[in-house]
């Protein structure tokens, strides 16, 4: 794992949020970045990248160098617009770290958030048993390894709303605004 905005080590509280782009992850940052400013603590946002076809495939055909160092400043370029594109010119008021690893979303969090004091955020994501079955929950990752409190951030009702509609598209289903205000809420209500 590297370190891509290094900084001398400080023993300030640390708050880890990790920052992929999605909406969930957006909804994390915001959470982070209120509980860094809350308890005064350094953010520590953080971005996990691999190779294409990840660590298997990897450790048969090591992927070339040039490929390595490309992907790795692609995740780093992405994290900092993530950053930029939410808190603009002035920051989100708080010291912040960006940091960048290698690995599976879960493990890289972890590993970054190594102390007893910090507290690691992560996007809860849909819970659907769909979702449960085909995905590997980095929120349920994160709270089953991290040595640290972890905080799981709900989906936000524009989210909810999203995979409403997403579902209607796909059942090609239509959909009026007041039918998807109703299946959001009731969706809210549920904890679905």
């Amino acid at each position: 794992m590297e370190h891509s905005a290094s900084a001398p080590p400080s023993r300030r509280p640390r708050v880890v949020v990790g920052v992929s782009g999605s909406p969930g992850s957006i909804s994390a940052l915001r959470r982070a970045v209120h509980e860094a400013r809350r308890t005064g603590a350094e953010l520590w946002a953080v971005s996990a990248w691999n190779v294409p076809g990840g660590d298997v495939t990897a450790q048969d055909n090591p992927a070339p160098p040039l490929l390595v160092e490309q992907r790795e400043q692609r995740a780093f370029l992405e994290l900092f617009d993530v950053i930029d594109r939410l808190f603009g010119d002035d920051g989100p008021g708080v010291p912040v770290h960006l940091v960048v690893g290698r690995g599976p979303a879960g493990r890289v969090l972890v590993q970054v958030a190594d102390r007893d004091s910090d507290v690691l955020v992560v996007g809860a994501g849909r819970r659907g048993r769909l979702r449960r079955a085909l995905g590997r929950p980095v929120s349920r990752y994160c709270l089953a390894h991290a040595g640290c409190p972890v905080l799981a951030v709900p989906p936000s009702e524009l989210e909810a709303a999203l995979a409403t509609a997403r579902r209607h598209r796909f059942r090609r289903q239509r959909l009026d605004v007041g039918q998807l205000k109703e299946e959001t809420a009731s969706g809210a209500e549920r904890g679905s």
